[in-house]
């Protein structure tokens, strides 16, 4: 017999291939600080390629160490590709407040980054930690 006070639950995850940027500590008025990135995720014809674009909270201590391990190429204006996981996304709406649109209301897809897979910092294979590496430690 089954224990049904046991929690379940249902993940949408989204794997995918995308460009790391605009990495930051968010530190909210209420609530924890946390780890932020912006992933601009490719798809579509690799003759066209869209792009769309995840605002992600970086989730477990091996994304967070890979993320701030990425973080000087960003910051110096490398183009950083990863191999990405994400999960929960939702969708939150705000008003833009400079720029053509100002006023006008944009929406943002919002995540949380679970796993980076692999990364390549201007073409250039990086080695990463991986979650075994964490646990081995």
């Amino acid at each position: 017999m089954q224990n049904s006070s046991q929690p379940k639950y249902f993940d949408l995850h989204t794997t995918g291939i995308g460009y790391l940027n605009r990495i930051r500590e968010v530190k909210p008025e209420r609530g924890q600080p946390f780890l932020a990135v912006d992933i601009s995720a490719l798809h579509g014809s690799v003759d066209n390629v869209e792009y769309t674009r995840f605002d992600c909270r970086v989730s477990g201590q091996t994304a967070q160490e890979i993320v701030r391990q990425l973080k000087p190429a960003i910051e110096d204006g490398r183009t950083v590709l990863v191999g990405f996981k994400s999960g929960d996304l939702y969708a939150e709406t705000f008003t833009y407040e400079r720029g053509d649109r100002a006023g006008q209301t944009g929406i943002s897809l919002k995540a949380r980054l679970l796993r980076i897979g692999w990364a390549k910092v201007d073409g250039e294979p990086v080695t990463l930690p991986s979650a075994d590496q964490e646990q081995a430690a």
